[in-house]
């Protein structure tokens, strides 16, 4: 099953300086960190921050392409996590039929803020996420744990990096 989800924040991992998109679901009682690029992190906070740049950016030009083309950007799914590493994929609409592309999530949530798009989650994903451990020593993954549990809502909201 997909949970849409939306961004609530995007922050620095305190433990490995890391950017982490933080999407909850609408009824904010699921949270997924994702741990991201400086670049991706970039992109997504110039759009969250409604920041233009003076020539496209990479996701722009994504953007300006698919509509060109006459398609829409219908959502984006976290689809599949393995190894640590997540798995996204971006659906077009193209002349009546959809189309499923494979990404990463940080350039998939990038494209979907930039088109309105949602962004889903499968609940699957959800679930391994909490049993993975991203960080490779146990007292710097309880540390993290308890940190994404204590995030305050309005701290979520606000970019930080």
């Amino acid at each position: 099953m997909q949970i849409e989800m939306s961004i609530k924040g995007l922050m620095v991992d305190p433990i490995t300086n890391m950017p982490i998109v933080i999407l909850r679901d609408q009824d904010g009682q699921k949270v997924l960190p994702i741990w991201v690029g400086i670049f991706e992190a970039n992109a997504i906070a110039l759009q969250i921050e409604n920041i233009s740049t003076p020539r496209p950016m990479t996701h722009d030009l994504l953007r300006n392409v698919i509509q060109d083309l006459k398609a829409s950007v219908q959502k984006v799914v976290v689809c599949d996590l393995h190894e640590n590493t997540f798995y996204a994929l971006i659906y077009l609409g193209l002349h009546g039929e959809t189309v499923a592309i494979d990404a990463r999530p940080s350039d998939a949530i990038a494209l979907a803020l930039r088109t309105r798009a949602p962004i889903f989650v499968e609940e699957s994903v959800i679930d391994h996420a909490k049993t993975v451990d991203f960080v490779p020593e146990a007292a710097d993954t309880d540390r993290l744990q308890k940190w994404l549990e204590s995030l305050d809502p309005d701290e979520l909201g606000k970019y930080k990096m």
